[in-house]
C-alpha cells in the first residue's frame, strides 16, 4: 500500500491515564493509504491496544502490539484478508511473549487489540480481548465486538445477567490476549444485530458504511463507566468529533476514571463518495454519457428532418437534371479524439465540516 497524508474519513482520537495515578498502558495508531498506483481505492486502518501487566509491562506490550500489527497491515496489498490480521496478531503476540521472557519485571505482560480496516466504504474488524468497536448509525448504537472475558462467557451460559456483569468481581478477567503462551485467534464476528447466530456474524465483514456513520474504537476504561446510550448521545450532541472524544473521556473520569481511557472516532462525511478505484475508471461514465448524447442528438435531428419532409411533400423538378462530369471531392471528417486526464495521484480530499486528523504511529505521547 501507499501511505497518504490525508484520510478519506474523518478521524479524531483522545487518550487519558485516568484518575488513579497509574501509567497509561493504552496505545493506538491510525494511518491512511491508497491500495496501489493502479488501484486508487483509499484505505484507513486503526488499531487500539490496552496493555496488561505490572510495572511498565502493560505499556510495553501495548506498544509492541500496535507497532507489529500496523507494520504488518501496511506491508499488505491493501485488500482485506483475514490471513493478514491473523498473521499480524500472531507476530505481535509472539513478540510480546519473547520480550516478556527476557525481563523479570515484564513477565506475564499482555495486551488486547481492536482493529478497524476500512477499504473504500467497506468496514472490516478483527479483535482480541475486551477493547470494543461500535457502529453508530442514526439513532442507534451497536456493539460490533464480543468481549473475551469470563463474565461474557458467564452471560452466554446464563450464569449471570448483563446487569450483574458490570459489578462482578471477575469483570476484568480476560480469556484471550496477545502475549499468551499460545497465540490467540482473532475474532472476526461482526455483530450488526443482537441475537445473531454463532456463525452468521462473520459474514457481516465488509459492511458498507453510510454517510454520517460513526465507528468507535475504545478501551474498557470508557465502557466500564459510560453506558452505550450515553456514548451515542454524547457523539450526536457535540458539534464536532474533537469535542465528542474529550467529552467521553471527561465523563469516564468524572465517574472515577479507575482505568486508562482511549477513544478513537471515525466518521463518514455527509457527502461521502468512495470515488473511482482504478485509474481512469471515473472517466468511463462520462465517456459513455457523451457517446449516448451524440447518438440521441443524431436521432433527434433525423426525426426533425423527416418530419419536415413529410409536411412539405415531394418536390417536382421544373427542368431535367443534367449530370456533370465534375468529380465530387469528399473530405473525410477527422475522427473524434478523447484525452483522459491523468488520475489524481494523491488521496482525495474530503470536503467536510471536520478536517480529518491523521494520527502518526506509534503513539507514544499520552494526554494527561
Amino acid at each position: 500500500m501507499i501511505r497518504t497524508t490525508r484520510a478519506h474519513l474523518n478521524v479524531e482520537a483522545h487518550t487519558h491515564a485516568g484518575m488513579t495515578g497509574k501509567n497509561n498502558e493504552d496505545r493506538y495508531a491510525v494511518a491512511s493509504f491508497l491500495v496501489s498506483d493502479q488501484d486508487r481505492t483509499p484505505v484507513l486502518f486503526a488499531v487500539l491496544a490496552d496493555g496488561i501487566g505490572g510495572h511498565r509491562g502493560g505499556e510495553v506490550a501495548a506498544e509492541l502490539a500496535v507497532n507489529h500489527i500496523m507494520q504488518s497491515v501496511a506491508k499488505s496489498d491493501g485488500k482485506y484478508s483475514r490471513h493478514v490480521i491473523e498473521q499480524a496478531v500472531t507476530e505481535a503476540s509472539d513478540a510480546i511473549a519473547a520480550h516478556s521472557a527476557t525481563n523479570e519485571d515484564l513477565k506475564g505482560m499482555g495486551s488486547t487489540c481492536a482493529t478497524a480496516w476500512v477499504v473504500g466504504d467497506k468496514l472490516y474488524t478483527g479483535y482480541v480481548g475486551d477493547s470494543r468497536i461500535y457502529l453508530m448509525r442514526g439513532a442507534r448504537i451497536q456493539q460490533l465486538t464480543i468481549d473475551h472475558t469470563w463474565v461474557q462467557e458467564a452471560i452466554e451460559k446464563g450464569i449471570i445477567t448483563p446487569e450483574m456483569a458490570r459489578e462482578h468481581p471477575n469483570v476484568h478477567v480476560i480469556r484471550r490476549y496477545l502475549g499468551s503462551p499460545v497465540p490467540p485467534e482473532p475474532d472476526f464476528r461482526l455483530i450488526l444485530f443482537d441475537g445473531e447466530g454463532a456463525h452468521h456474524p462473520e459474514n457481516n465483514q465488509g459492511v458498507q458504511l453510510q454517510p454520517n456513520d460513526v465507528v468507535l474504537l475504545c478501551s474498557d476504561g470508557l465502557t466500564d463507566l459510560v453506558w452505550n446510550d450515553e456514548i451515542l448521545e454524547m457523539v450526536r450532541l457535540k458539534s464536532n468529533m474533537k469535542e465528542a472524544t474529550r467529552a467521553l473521556v471527561d465523563l469516564a473520569n468524572e465517574r472515577g476514571g479507575h482505568d486508562n481511557i482511549t477513544v478513537i472516532l471515525i466518521s463518514v462525511p455527509v457527502d461521502f463518495k468512495p470515488g473511482p478505484s482504478k485509474k481512469g475508471e471515473g472517466w468511463l461514465p462520462w465517456l459513455f454519457g457523451a457517446l449516448a448524447g451524440i447518438l440521441l442528438l443524431a436521432a433527434l435531428g433525423s426525426f426533425i428532418f423527416f418530419g419536415l419532409m413529410r409536411r412539405t411533400g415531394p418536390v417536382t423538378p421544373t427542368a431535367p437534371v443534367t449530370a456533370t462530369s465534375a468529380a465530387l471531392t469528399v473530405t473525410p471528417l477527422a475522427s473524434p479524439s478523447f484525452t483522459l486526464s491523468p488520475t489524481q495521484t494523491a488521496a482525495p480530499d474530503v470536503v467536510a465540516t471536520i478536517g480529518p486528523t491523521l494520527t502518526p504511529w506509534p503513539t507514544n505521547t499520552v494526554s494527561q
